[in-house]
């Protein structure tokens, strides 16, 4: 079943409590369009290498992440900012949260797809 999605203002704030809560860092890198705009979550393991999460819709309509190393884009965190740089470039709605974590957690709630889902 379809659910509303909050706010992505109010998504993002949430998903920045749960990081540090968890203990590690994130930060706002774009903010988008403050009710609709979709958001990439990049999470740096700060020794150079990096994942990034996708939005997208399973087949039941519901709000899940791709992990995007599936379709080739890192572990290099300077591949994971190229292609954030590119997204940035092409959605200017688009929110980029940077989440910094040695362990490489991405803190999402949602269903994520892909080899690393945490």
């Amino acid at each position: 079943m379809m659910m509303e999605r909050l706010p992505t203002k109010l998504w993002v704030d949430a998903l920045i409590r749960r990081v540090e809560v968890g203990g590690a860092s994130a930060f706002v890198v774009q903010a988008g369009d403050e009710h609709r705009g979709d958001v990439l979550v990049k999470v740096a393991r700060l020794d150079g290498t990096a994942a990034v999460y996708a939005p997208s819709m399973n087949m039941e309509g519901e709000r899940v992440f791709l992990d995007l190393i599936v379709q080739g884009i890192g572990p290099e965190e300077r591949d994971v900012d190229a292609y954030v740089k590119k997204a940035r470039e092409r959605d200017r709605d688009l929110w980029v949260v940077e989440i910094e974590d040695r362990q490489g957690r991405h803190f999402l709630t949602e269903d994520v797809e892909g080899p690393q889902s945490q």
